[in-house]
């Protein structure tokens, strides 16, 4: 072969090369397109399906608290009766069932006298003044207040007592 010949056939050669990297240069960006498409995707379902999961266990919570906020009269009701001493025998049964199952289901009664007035968690009813206290007090508690897993679905309806001041 001539060295005219050969010349020729490394151009070609050299070309053919060069065109054969573009190409691969090309898919190499359009895999690398489709795969950060591909991650992006996969990251929007994710926090998608954890979205879900989150508003599904949160309406959950709601219509739990929902449900059980229909058994607050009731509960009034069989502590009025344990009040006057009028639960007794079967219905004492039912009554101590009935506490015993919204308890486990999550709902916790509070009502804890003479500590600082919380408007979070207490709703004032009666307002008085005395020298005995420093702060705003729930010193009675009228009617006791119930959480659901740590929130209030009603809060405990109390009389406060406030500091007096000297005019």
């Amino acid at each position: 072969m001539s060295e005219e010949n050969l010349a020729a056939s490394e151009q070609e050669l050299s070309d053919a090369v060069d065109q054969a990297l573009s190409e691969a240069t090309v898919v190499v960006d359009e895999v690398a397109t489709l795969t950060a498409d591909l991650q992006r995707l996969q990251a929007e379902y994710a926090n998608y399906r954890k979205r879900v999961d989150r508003d599904r266990a949160s309406t959950t919570e709601f219509a739990f608290a929902a449900v059980l906020m229909e058994f607050l009269p009731v509960l009034d009701d069989l502590d009025r009766a344990a009040e006057h001493g009028e639960l007794t025998g079967g219905f004492k049964a039912v009554a101590d069932r009935i506490n015993s199952i919204v308890e486990k289901l999550g709902l916790s009664k509070f009502a804890d006298a003479n500590v600082p007035f919380n408007p979070e968690i207490h709703e004032a009813l009666t307002h008085e003044s005395s020298t005995e206290v420093t702060q705003p007090t729930a010193s009675k508690i009228l009617q006791p207040g119930y959480k659901y897993k740590e929130r209030v679905i009603r809060p405990a309806r109390v009389a406060v007592t406030d500091p007096q001041t000297t005019p």
